[in-house]
């Protein structure tokens, strides 16, 4: 059965109440519907618990997509968490200081990719610090410019919103994906796009915040030379 995932529609969505379908042999929980990010696309899962009907708080370790159309997805319980059940009913709630940060971080490095327009060969998000890889011979990358052209488009406080496209539309508009690394998940007959007005258009699982303006400060702290054609750019919140 296909999780619902509410995160996909509404990023600021803190909980949610569900039910659990399924227990893998793991431990894995299933529920019908969650505000949990699986990790995917250099995005970590969210931390937070599940709390069920009788109050008890059920800390989660880990949460993934256990199918490759990541359609559905596994709560796994840290160990010694209180079990729960097929068709018990829980509170979903995540650790939101972590997810908001991400959102900012993840926004900001959909910017990273319009400012530096080169394949991207690698990525990670992070609350504090996250990166991109470019695919960028003999690039002399000054991170002070980066730094200032991103001031400037986070400062334009232009909207940030996702639509769906069919697999079909995006296989006829291949530019649209950035990443040589991870590719967009296809197969469930349609894509998710992650547009910044006037600035960026591309497909994304991930979760973003509302506008550039919400990402606040940023700064590149770092570009490090990690072969012959890659570069890395750090990226931190201020």
């Amino acid at each position: 059965m296909a999780t619902d995932c509410l995160f996909r529609e509404d990023s600021y969505l803190k909980d949610c109440d569900a039910t659990v379908v399924a227990i893998e042999p793991n431990g894995g929980i299933v529920l019908d519907r969650t505000v949990f990010y699986a990790a995917s696309g250099g995005q970590p899962a969210d931390r937070g618990t599940l709390v069920s009907k009788a109050g008890a708080a059920i800390p989660i370790a880990n949460v993934v997509f256990n199918d490759p159309g990541k359609t559905t997805i596994a709560h796994v319980p840290a160990p010694g968490a209180s079990p729960v059940a097929v068709g018990d009913t829980v509170r979903a709630e995540i650790d939101w200081p972590i997810r908001h940060a991400r959102m900012r971080m993840h926004t900001a490095l959909h910017l990273l990719s319009a400012v530096l327009p080169y394949p991207v060969t690698g990525g990670s998000v992070g609350e504090a610090e996250s990166r991109l890889d470019f695919d960028i011979p003999d690039a002399g990358l000054d991170k002070d410019a980066i730094t200032a052209k991103l001031a400037e488009m986070i400062a334009m406080d232009a909207a940030v919103s996702s639509r769906w496209i069919a697999d079909a539309e995006l296989e006829a508009n291949p530019s649209l994906v950035k990443t040589m690394s991870v590719k967009p998940p296809m197969g469930t007959g349609r894509v998710r796009l992650i547009e910044i007005a006037g600035l960026d258009l591309q497909p994304c699982g991930g979760t973003h915040v509302r506008s550039t303006a919400e990402i606040g400060a940023v700064r590149v702290t770092q570009v490090e030379k990690k072969g012959k054609l890659n570069r890395r750019v750090r990226l931190a919140l201020v």
